[in-house]
């Protein structure tokens, strides 16, 4: 029976890999690191699982097995999976669709969304497709990432003021009513709430900087904030009754001890139902957690695959599925607290999800008088910063054809939903991008004096000749562009009529696909008829490798393929 090797079993358990060389030191800064995270883990998981609008804890479920299965087969050493905002407003948006409520049972809903997520995951990296996260630009998840936002901070007004409805469109009046339903005592605790959280911000910390205490104290203290807020907001609910007598709302119930794994997910209505916004949530997922990952693993020279990403947060979420949680991913702001915090490996989140399996299990009743009111502060404060409308001009000023995508992918999150937002979005960058290499840039180039350097006639004064045309196109060469390459180099040629040379520089040109080839080798064939002879030079080996597979080298003649243009110039001028 044959071993797997060492190499082979760190690739499928990552974990192996670092346990080799783990020591005492390594234990004391990642339990540092995992309680620091866990303080933050427990409102967190409450305050994404109500956005979603889901029990409490359904949140607090996805942050013990989760986090468990991404810390043996994930390769990110400091990312921290769980409940996150941009999934969890995605997740509302799905249960709220008419034909998703209509079913029935939310919280069904949420962990079929869980298993969905993991499952396409798990499909997409047995299809090897890591590498999809580059199909999303950067513009354009900017622009959702904003949208999705500003929706979350929309419908955080109603819990931190205490309205009792919003959504009432173009109803003058309706906002009227809404406004006189404003719990004076939930508005108090909110903006309380807003305060101490803002105060333990960068005021604090830049206070505790002053002195000469550690980085990694002073990144537990501020990131206590949370923590704190949540058990002054609750004592002062309990001490003076506000939610039975002032109606402030409050979490409610939360069962105690882990819930029962569970392999039924519910009926096949469902699950068809619900892939289309389970392929969005397990998406945006992948994206932003290899995203985040790969900010904190090159602050340390460390390495992501991307591929086993796939794996682990596939595990991850079929985990939360089984468990009874949301469908998670890898959240930004608890990563950077955990990295902060000196987290040196997984076992941070091992600690923190064992910290919190504990509370789940003896502590849940003491979350029972947690105002809805301080959770939505809590949200605000961690997803403001994500808003950022001044990237868009910066975008704007650099690439007119990804600003436009990251300013619709805003609106249309804003104005048309979530999902079709997003679809937009991908849709102008693919359009953009289609456009680009449509049109891809050429130069016609002459010598500078004394040199053997070509460049652009248009930016250089060059050495040009009468009879002999360069052209250099600085990008492969396919069917999206051959007609503009030809039609560039006929244009150029009426306008010269003395040419009898071209020479084609591929320089830039990576690859030749067979429609353009056999655009080329037309046009040979009607230089030719005019007595005018192609040649090539500077052509890349592997583009030279499948040419020479074809007769077209043979159909140049007698014209000549050129290893440096110089050489061509030499020969030809």
């Amino acid at each position: 029976m044959l071993k797997p090797n060492a190499s082979s079993l760190s690739r499928l358990l990552p974990i192996t890999g670092w346990l080799k060389s783990y020591s005492l030191q390594i234990l004391g800064d990642d339990l540092f690191a995992g309680i620091i995270t866990a303080i933050l883990l427990v409102p967190q998981g409450i305050a994404y699982a109500m956005l979603a609008g889901l029990p409490a804890q359904t949140g607090l479920y996805a942050s013990i097995l989760p986090p468990v299965l991404y810390a043996l087969l994930g390769t990110s050493r400091t990312l921290s999976v769980g409940p996150v905002s941009i999934a969890a407003i995605m997740i509302a948006s799905a249960l709220t669709a008419p034909e998703i409520s209509a079913l029935g049972d939310p919280l069904e809903s949420a962990v079929i969304l869980s298993a969905e997520g993991g499952l396409i995951m798990m499909l997409m990296a047995a299809l090897r497709m890591g590498g999809l996260v580059t199909f999303i630009s950067h513009p354009v998840l900017t622009g959702f990432t904003s949208g999705a936002t500003i929706l979350i901070i929309v419908s955080q007004i109603a819990p931190l003021t205490g309205i009792k409805n919003l959504g009432c469109g173009m109803d003058s009046r309706c906002y009227g009513d809404a406004v006189q339903s404003l719990n004076f005592e939930t508005l108090l605790i909110g903006f309380s709430a807003l305060g101490l959280l803002l105060s333990f911000g960068k005021p604090l910390t830049a206070l505790l900087k002053k002195t000469d205490m550690p980085q990694s104290l002073v990144t537990a203290i501020s990131k206590c904030g949370p923590l704190l807020t949540v058990l002054v907001t609750t004592l002062a609910v309990s001490y003076f009754q506000l939610a039975r007598q002032n109606g402030v709302a409050v979490v409610g119930p939360i069962p105690s001890g882990f819930p029962e794994l569970m392999l039924s997910f519910g009926s096949s209505e469902k699950w068809q139902l619900l892939l289309p916004y389970a392929a969005f949530i397990a998406l945006i997922a992948y994206v932003e957690s290899v995203a985040i990952a790969k900010v904190t693993a090159n602050l340390r020279g460390e390495k992501i695959i991307p591929n086993q990403e796939l794996i682990a947060l596939g595990a991850a979420n079929m985990a939360a599925a089984i468990s009874g949680g949301m469908p998670v991913a890898g959240g930004f702001s608890r990563t950077m607290v955990n990295f902060a915090a000196g987290a040196r490996t997984q076992m941070a989140m091992l600690v923190a999800a064992g910290l919190l399996a504990m509370v789940v299990i003896f502590f849940s009743h003491w979350f029972e008088n947690i105002p809805k009111a301080t959770l939505a502060a809590i949200i605000l404060i961690a997803i403001i910063p994500l808003v950022r409308l001044r990237n868009i001009l910066q975008t704007w000023r650099y690439d007119r054809g990804d600003g436009i995508a990251e300013a619709v992918t805003l609106l249309g999150v804003l104005v048309l939903g979530i999902e079709e937002g997003l679809s937009l979005g991908i849709m102008l960058t693919i359009i953009s991008y289609l456009r680009k290499t449509s049109k891809p840039h050429i130069a016609v180039v002459g010598r500078i004096p004394d040199t053997e350097h070509f460049r652009n006639i248009k930016r250089h004064q060059v050495e040009t000749w009468s009879h002999l045309l360069l052209i250099r196109i600085d990008e492969s060469i396919t069917f999206a562009n051959i007609n503009f390459i030809e039609d560039f180099i006929v244009t150029e040629l009426r306008q010269q009529p003395a040419i009898r040379h071209v020479v084609l520089i591929f320089t830039s040109v990576s690859d030749i696909d067979s429609t353009a080839l056999e655009t080329l080798e037309h046009l040979n064939h009607n230089l030719q008829a005019a007595g005018i002879i192609m040649h090539v030079s500077e052509a890349k080996g592997p583009v030279l490798d499948k040419l020479e597979k074809t007769d077209f080298i043979e159909q140049l003649k007698p014209g000549k393929v050129f290893f440096r243009t110089e050489d061509a110039v030499q020969e030809l001028a």
